[in-house]
């Protein structure tokens, strides 16, 4: 990857990592945070989805037509896989000791997840050229390895 890509990594995880502060004892500290991202997603994580959304537009090449029609269903993709996986982690996170039901519900959630991946893969190929499809899912792996070897680098140092 590029120094820009990199670079742009280094930054944003400055961001997640840093400590909230606060002048005054008990009062935390607010950032002022941009109006068109949604509420309900921490400051860091919009950050990261929108270097990732950056890194995916410039992989892609995308014309503005192709722009115009892939972003919203991206947009919507990405949701509904958010809400899977936020879904499964409360499956994990429950104390329930019922083990075979918990690895029934994982598994539940793995099904869920291939669905919505075929799905939206049929709904790319409708907007995108069977190419860029593929370089839209190779882009989502080689940002989430790099995101991951970036932290692991961070942790070390």
């Amino acid at each position: 990857m590029n120094k820009l890509i990199k670079y742009s990594f280094v930054v944003l995880l400055a961001f997640c990592i840093r400590k909230d502060t606060s002048a005054q004892p008990g009062i935390p500290f607010r950032s002022n945070s941009s109006p068109s991202f949604s509420p309900s997603r921490p400051q860091n994580f919009r950050k990261l989805d929108a270097i990732k959304n950056a890194y995916i537009n410039k992989r892609l090449n995308l014309t503005p037509d192709e722009a115009d029609r892939f972003w919203p269903l991206y947009n919507q993709y990405q949701g509904e896989l958010s809400q899977l996986l936020r879904e499964r982690r409360q499956n994990n996170a429950s104390t329930q000791t019922g083990g075979v039901e918990k690895v029934n519900k994982d598994l539940y959630f793995e099904q869920q997840l291939l669905s919505v991946r075929k799905r939206y893969m049929t709904e790319f190929l409708k907007v995108l050229p069977s190419e860029k499809v593929d370089l839209l899912y190779q882009s989502e792996r080689e940002f989430k390895d790099e995101l991951i070897h970036q932290l692991h680098e961070r942790k070390n140092n």
